[in-house]
């Protein structure tokens, strides 16, 4: 199955007003209701916007912050780690082929808008997603659908992959099944994704008879439904019921029939402040109750003043990457080897990233079943990358090198800082480096998709824990983005994704974790663990190593 290109997260800057900062003063000092009922307001400060309410039309993970609390999945991670386990299904079990996913749904689930969840349901999700038109096949909206499911019931352009999915029944009230063509290393893991969190069965009909969201040509308009509260209905422990944009803040409240142990607050609200300091300096005044992507030269100071800091689990990757055909230079490797030989990846680390990282040797970190300890490795090494530029004739390398700017994520605390170390290394050995900054959201991330970039910062933090979701994610096929052909790459790449048996497919993510560090498409540079912060006050929730919190575990001392 081919995998459509990767779409970062698309969110929109926000600046907030803060107010003057207190610190020493780890309590929260907004006027709080008697915190023995779970009535509270909960105040999370996001680093960007969330794009939708409808988790289907996303890939970012600030929507998902938001609307995992609203919408469940079939299945679901287990309480702080990477193990499946039962989310709207109890129990599940597939044929031997991989291709038949059978799910054994929970009595007794509600919507928020009072309809009962059912096998037909489950059905009605799946199949309304295989059936998008027009718009809808833009993988700027369809993204995980086509990464895990495939095109489409009718393709409209003839770069969506073929469709994976064949269908799905529902033999009783509380069974699915979902049936695929072929084996797929993305399942069961993408049966977990937020992407297909559960809707209402009146809230999908809704969402079919108002207008599609459309494309200008340069950006996409996303549906009416997925822009305001109201129509969208999940099952999950809180409901959606207010997203003031000019304020960038989403309000969700307890959902008082909800299946599980019901929150601890009685409101949620998820306040978008985009620069880190501006995220702090909230926290320190009492304006807000936690915030994430905490920057590590904060960490003590926080700890010190007596608020929480736990840090996550490491499950991602940061990387450099490389695109070979807007730059001829690239396309040699012994040039691709002199850039990874110029970064000082070690000082990278120990100065910018959390106390827990560690340099990358290949482009998954070594908590992913499929990680090779025999991958060819390149060491600081500023002689070396001298003498491969000669050999190569490219003493006078010259590239343009893309960062982001307003943003933060888990796996680049820092970009413009991480750029400097990178570009001072390179200017070392004699590469002459043309920055190129660029807002992250829409300007860098279709820059990058499109191939627009000599070099550039980027990175991924897993879905789920298999080895497809971070190799696919790049390596599945040729892409403007990286700008090479390598078919003994890409057919093995096909062979691990439809390897029914996990242990052969482990070891072929070895195989293509050996490959593609030969191959040098790009350099991974480091994994690291990202924290998140909360007041004295509140019992956080469980720290998740794929940043899915769960915020219905908060509450306040």
């Amino acid at each position: 199955m081919s995998i459509a290109r990767p779409k970062a997260a698309r969110t929109l800057a926000a600046v907030l007003a803060i107010g003057v900062v207190v610190t020493g003063c780890a309590e929260s000092e907004r006027d709080d209701d008697d915190s023995s009922n779970g009535s509270d307001t909960f105040v999370f400060g996001a680093p960007g916007d969330p794009a939708s309410l409808d988790p289907a039309l996303a890939s970012d993970g600030e929507t998902f912050r938001v609307t995992r609390q609203a919408f469940e999945a079939l299945l679901e991670h287990e309480t702080g780690g990477t193990e499946l386990v039962g989310g709207l299904a109890e129990s599940w079990e597939s044929n031997e082929a991989g291709t038949e996913w059978t799910f054994h749904l929970r009595d007794g689930v509600k919507f928020h808008d009072g309809a009962d969840l059912t096998g037909e349901v489950i059905c009605q999700n799946y199949d309304h997603w295989y059936n998008w038109t027009g718009t809808y096949q833009n993988s700027a909206l369809s993204y995980y659908w086509q990464t895990v499911f495939g095109g489409f019931a009718e393709n409209e352009n003839e770069d969506i992959p073929e469709p994976n999915y064949v269908g799905c029944e529902a033999p009783d009230e509380l069974t699915a099944v979902i049936e695929v063509e072929h084996a797929s290393a993305n399942l069961p893991g993408g049966f977990s994704l937020q992407a297909f969190g559960i809707h209402s069965p009146d809230a999908i009909a809704a969402y079919e008879q108002q207008a599609a969201s459309t494309d200008d040509g340069e950006n996409i308009n996303y549906p009416e439904y997925s822009q305001e509260a109201g129509t969208v209905a999940g099952t999950g422990p809180f409901e959606i019921t207010g997203w003031n944009k000019g304020n960038g803040e989403v309000t969700l409240e307890r959902f008082d029939d909800y299946w599980g142990e019901k929150a601890g607050v009685g409101e949620l609200v998820f306040r978008t402040i985009s620069e880190e300091d501006a995220r702090r300096q909230a926290l320190q005044a009492g304006n807000i109750d936690g915030y994430d992507l905490v920057a590590p030269g904060d960490v003590q100071t926080l700890l010190d003043e007596g608020f929480q800091v736990p840090v996550r689990d490491v499950f991602n990757i940061f990387y450099l990457g490389m695109t070979q055909d807007r730059n001829p230079a690239l396309e040699s490797l012994e040039v691709r080897q002199a850039i990874a030989h110029a970064l000082d990846r070690e000082t990278l680390v120990n100065t910018q990233l959390p106390e827990g990282g560690v340099v990358a040797t290949q482009f998954m970190p070594d908590t992913v079943d499929g990680y090779s300890e025999d991958v060819a490795t390149y060491a600081y090494d500023p002689g070396e990358a001298r003498d491969l530029l000669a050999a190569a004739g490219e003493e006078n390398l010259s590239v343009d090198f893309c960062y982001p700017t307003e943003v933060t994520r888990p796996y680049m605390p820092a970009p413009a800082d991480m750029f400097e170390l990178m570009r001072a290394d390179l200017e070392e050995v004699g590469i002459t480096v043309e920055p190129r900054p660029m807002k992250w959201n829409p300007d860098y991330l279709d820059t990058v998709e499109n191939g627009g970039c000599d070099l550039r910062l980027m990175g991924w933090t897993g879905d789920f824990n298999d080895g497809y979701n971070f190799l696919g994610t790049w390596f599945a096929e040729r892409s403007a983005e990286w700008g090479f052909e390598n078919q003994e790459l890409f057919d093995l790449m096909h062979e691990a994704e439809t390897e029914p048996d996990l242990e052969t497919r482990v070891g072929l993510y070895e195989q293509v974790n050996e490959l593609v560090m030969e191959l040098l498409p790009g350099v991974p540079v480091s994994s690291s663990p990202p924290s998140i912060a909360f007041a004295a006050d509140v019992n956080p929730p469980t720290v998740s190593p794929l940043t899915q919190e769960n915020f219905a575990e908060t509450s306040f001392k």
